[in-house]
């Protein structure tokens, strides 16, 4: 009992998965900082969240085996399982949702996200955010690579019992969370359109108040779950969505955005601050009210859920015929 315990607790992976994702999180962020700074936009790290997690999870899977290992391209790919495949495609689809949508709002912009302007108004900013924002998040972001790096690199031991069901549960439960976050942004950007002088209330907008950070959540949520039903979870990379969902709460917070949006809103948009002030007394920021199962939305996003669920079992039956 004691010898499995410290199998499972292995903190080897700290040294075999975290240190390399460090080096690579690192070098990105000061290279990020670099840009940043010269273009006067802090959004250059924003840029850098998902794109840095799938070059990781590549590079992790595939790259470090040809380059640094000489093994051909071929045998590279050919040694990923099915789990492997789906939890690579997972986060690739994950990423490249998150980074469309933050450089097409950047684009469209023209300049710095509003977020980060009473930041930049700090004596001496650009060598303190360095510091307090750039590394910062590429140490976090190392961690919640964890779950979809350390299963290509760390050899130490997992969570064993196959669970096909809760394999197939994890993907029903991805979909949720990618149709969520896709959705909202959808509907956010044909509000925006629309009308810039009121608040997004209605489609996935009426179940919480930030229906995409939720949606996220629940995609890394689906991350460990894949890995458990198919016997390759160290417990160490449940920290990875426990990170993440830090992230989304508390540092990169609802909190902190609605703040800004307050400020924003109360010089240009009057009536704006005051829907987003109703909406803060009638619906939560992250987590459904029980009452949300009656919402349709709710019913149209778990839809999605299951049909991505049939999809991937349908295309598994396929393959294997």
């Amino acid at each position: 009992m004691g010898d499995r315990f410290r199998q499972l607790t292995d903190v080897g992976i700290f040294k075999d998965t975290l240190v390399p994702s460090l080096a690579l999180h690192g070098s990105f962020s000061v290279a990020a900082w670099a840009i940043g700074r010269y273009t006067d936009r802090v959004e250059a790290k924003d840029w850098l969240w998902p794109s840095a997690f799938v070059i990781n999870a590549w590079w992790s899977a595939v790259g470090r085996r040809v380059l640094l290992d000489g093994a051909p391209l071929s045998r590279a790919v050919s040694a990923i399982s099915r789990p492997e495949w789906l939890l690579l495609t997972g986060v690739t689809a994950w990423g490249a949702r998150l980074f469309f949508r933050i450089a097409s709002r950047s684009i469209a912009r023209g300049e710095d996200n509003p977020r980060y302007s009473e930041a930049k108004k700090e004596d001496n900013f650009w060598m303190n955010a360095l510091v307090k924002r750039f590394l910062p998040e590429a140490l976090l972001s190392s961690i919640i690579s964890l779950t979809f790096t350390a299963p290509f690199r760390h050899q130490g031991g997992v969570l064993t019992g196959y669970h096909p069901y809760m394999q197939a549960l994890s993907v029903g439960l991805f979909s949720t969370g990618f149709a969520l976050s896709t959705l909202a942004d959808y509907q956010a950007e044909k509000h925006r359109q629309k009308s810039s002088t009121t608040l997004q209330t209605d489609g996935v907008w009426s179940i919480v108040r930030h229906p995409n950070y939720l949606g996220d959540a629940l995609v890394h949520a689906a991350f460990p779950l894949l890995l458990y039903s198919s016997d390759m979870l160290a417990p160490l990379e449940l920290l990875g969505p426990i990170a993440n969902y830090a992230y989304l709460r508390y540092l990169s917070s609802d909190k902190e955005l609605e703040e800004s949006q307050k400020s924003r809103y109360a010089v240009d948009a009057p009536e704006k601050r005051a829907q987003l002030e109703e909406a803060q007394e009638k619906k939560n920021a992250f987590w459904p009210k029980p009452e949300e199962i009656q919402n349709k939305y709710t019913w149209i996003v778990l839809g999605f859920g299951a049909l991505g669920l049939i999809a991937e079992q349908l295309l598994i039956d396929v393959l294997e015929y």
